[in-house]
């Protein structure tokens, strides 16, 4: 899983969300709201379309699901479940684009704890907070907080949810990336002080799974060859930080 940064919609897309919000509204209040023809009626429109543009171009160029970054996105997915929270259905904010797989295991599944969601939301907070990866057999897991001396709740429920640590396939994949990644930096280590762009460029290019978060602001920071490289070089550590973290 990766940070993914939330674009700005054009003011007539996001005027257009909000006319349906208000649509949406009126008809709950009313007692005639169903939710499921709503949004299909509204996914056929031009500014419904127009964000599932723009949800494609915040998950990259492989345009992958914004839960596991392992397979294709093709579902817009309401991190808020419409179905519990119809008064969020077309807020941009809730919006992130999913794999029909990541979609099926959330379905309506969203644990709430004083208000505040304990699912990992990617497009809002560092996944890599509350997340881990095992090098050793590409499962993602829970972080274990030093502080509090127990996993993140976050994190556990994050794992359980998208069954991040069940999905062989998943875990495959993540772990090839992995050695991509050690592969790309050990190279650059064997050639004396790494060019820092050329670096950047090449981590970038292997990462398919969001794993650079973990490199450079995870635990994985603490493992080699990452290690390494931020004792050896900090110049260019603080460089792929800035750019990659």
């Amino acid at each position: 899983m990766r940070r993914v940064k939330r674009a700005v919609l054009t003011s007539s897309t996001r005027a257009a969300l909000a006319t349906r919000q208000e649509s949406a509204d009126s008809k709950r209040l009313a007692g005639n709201l169903n939710i499921d023809a709503e949004w299909k009626s509204a996914r056929q429109t031009k500014p419904l379309k127009t964000v599932v543009g723009v949800l494609k171009v915040m998950a990259g160029k492989r345009e992958r699901c914004m839960y596991c970054c392992d397979s294709h996105g093709t579902d817009v997915e309401h991190f808020w479940p419409k179905a519990g929270y119809p008064c969020r259905m077309f807020d941009w904010l809730n919006l992130l684009l999913c794999c029909s797989e990541c979609g099926r295991f959330k379905g309506v599944y969203f644990p709430v704890e004083n208000a505040t969601p304990k699912l990992v939301d990617p497009t809002a907070e560092d996944p890599w907070a509350f997340l881990d990866f095992d090098a050793a057999t590409g499962v993602i897991v829970a972080r274990f907080d030093l502080a509090t001396g127990a996993e993140s709740p976050k994190g556990v429920a994050t794992v359980k949810c998208l069954q991040l640590d069940r999905r062989e396939a998943l875990n495959d994949g993540y772990l090839k990336t992995c050695r991509r990644l050690t592969v790309v930096v050990t190279s650059a280590l064997a050639q004396g002080c790494p060019d820092a762009g050329a670096l950047i460029a090449a981590l970038d290019e292997a990462d398919d799974h969001g794993l650079l978060g973990w490199c450079f602001t995870g635990t994985g920071q603490n493992a080699v060859p990452f290690e390494t490289l931020r004792v050896s070089y900090p110049v260019v550590w603080t460089a792929c930080v800035q750019a990659l973290g």
